[in-house]
C-alpha cells in the first residue's frame, strides 16, 4: 500500500512551455522551465507590449514620442517612474562612454534605415545637420523630470531598453513564482535562476554574418545575462562596405574599428544592453579597461579577422 502511495504521489514530471511573438521591433521569446502556465506567458507578452506602447520613438502614444514631438518651446516633461529608470540609464552609459554611447541618437538612427527594402547612404549635408544636434548633456533629469537645452535635441532608447525590459520580465516571473526561465529579446538574454536539475544553463555566442544559427562559443551561466551588439544584425552592404546600425554620434556614420561584436555577461540586462554599445563605440582597448573597473560583469570582444579576446574573469563561464 505505502509503494502504491509513492509510485502514485511522485511529482509529475513538468515539460517547457515556451512563447514567441514579433514586439519590441523583435522577436521575443519566453521559456519557462518549471511550470506550464500559458497564462504566465500571456502575462510576458502583454507586459512587452505595455513597455513597448512606454518606450518606443514610433508609436505616437508613447513618452519618447511625445517628448520627442514637443512644441517649441517646451523644455519640461513629468515622465512615468519607469521611464524615468531607462532614461537614469541611458544618461548614465552616456556620461561613461563620454558621448560615444548618447541616447539624443535620434536624428541619426531615423534618418539611416537599415532594414527597408532599398536601403541607402543619407546625404552628406543631412549627416552633418543631424550630427550637430546629438549632445546627451543637453538634457538633465531630476525625479521624474525630463528637461531639454533646447528645442532639436531628441531621445531614442532603443540601444538600453530592451535590456530594461528584460529584466522587468525576469522580476515579474519571479513574483508569479517561477524560479527557471529564459527571456530572449531579440539577442538580448537573461536566464531566470537554472535549469530545474540544477545546472547551469548554455547560451551560444552568435557567430557574426552565420545563415544559421552558429555559435562561436558557449557560456554557461545561472541568474545572468548576456547581450551582443554587432555590425551584423541591422546591416546593408553597398559597393563593398557594411553600413551598420551602431552609429559614431561624432561623425554620423556606423563605427569602423576593427569589431564585429561585443558581448556582455552581467546580472542585469539593462547593464549588458548599455555596455555591448558603449563599449563596442569605445573599441577593444578602451572597451576592455572599462569592463575591467566594474565588478560583476564580464565582456568577450571579436574582431573582423575573427580574434575573441575576454575580460580576466570571462573564461569561468565560457564551457
Amino acid at each position: 500500500m505505502s509503494l502504491f502511495c509513492l509510485a502514485g504521489c511522485r511529482e509529475k514530471e513538468i515539460t517547457p512551455v515556451s512563447r514567441s511573438a514579433f514586439l519590441l521591433n523583435t522577436f521575443v521569446t519566453v521559456t519557462l522551465y518549471d511550470t506550464e502556465d500559458e497564462a504566465v506567458l500571456d502575462g510576458c507578452m502583454e507586459l512587452c507590449g505595455e513597455y513597448e506602447a512606454l518606450l518606443s520613438k514610433t508609436l505616437k502614444t508613447s513618452e519618447i514620442y511625445q517628448m520627442n514631438h514637443r512644441k517649441k518651446g517646451q523644455r519640461t516633461f513629468e515622465v512615468s517612474d519607469k521611464t524615468a529608470e531607462v532614461l537614469k540609464k541611458g544618461l548614465e552609459y552616456s556620461r561613461i562612454s563620454e558621448g560615444a554611447f548618447d541616447i539624443t541618437v535620434e536624428p541619426l538612427s531615423s534618418l539611416w534605415d537599415f532594414t527597408g527594402e532599398d536601403p541607402r547612404i543619407p546625404p552628406e549635408e543631412e549627416i552633418e545637420a543631424a550630427v550637430k544636434r546629438v549632445d546627451y548633456r543637453k538634457v538633465s533629469l531630476e525625479g521624474n523630470v525630463v528637461t531639454f537645452a533646447d528645442d532639436d535635441t531628441t531621445i531614442d532608447l532603443g540601444a538600453i531598453a530592451k535590456g530594461f525590459i528584460a529584466d522587468e520580465l525576469k522580476a515579474w516571473l519571479k513574483e508569479q513564482g517561477v524560479e527557471s526561465a529564459i527571456i530572449n529579446l531579440g539577442g538580448n538574454v537573461l536566464c531566470l535562476g537554472k535549469k530545474p536539475d540544477g545546472t547551469p544553463f548554455k547560451i551560444g555566442l552568435q557567430k557574426p554574418f552565420a545563415t544559421h544559427n552558429e555559435t562561436v562559443a558557449a557560456l554557461e551561466i545561472t541568474d545572468m545575462s548576456v547581450v551582443s551588439s554587432g555590425v551584423y544584425e541591422r546591416h546593408f552592404i553597398k559597393d563593398g562596405v557594411n553600413y551598420h546600425h551602431l552609429l559614431d554620434p561624432a561623425t554620423g556614420y556606423p563605427y569602423e574599428n576593427g569589431l564585429v561584436q561585443v558581448s556582455i555577461l552581467s546580472a542585469c540586462s539593462v547593464d549588458g544592453d548599455g555596455l555591448s554599445t558603449a563599449c563596442f563605440a569605445l573599441g577593444r582597448e578602451k572597451g576592455m579597461e572599462l569592463i575591467e573597473s566594474m565588478e560583476g560583469i564580464e565582456a568577450v570582444f571579436m574582431t573582423e579577422d575573427g580574434e575573441m579576446t575576454g575580460t580576466s574573469g570571462m573564461a569561468a563561464y565560457m564551457e
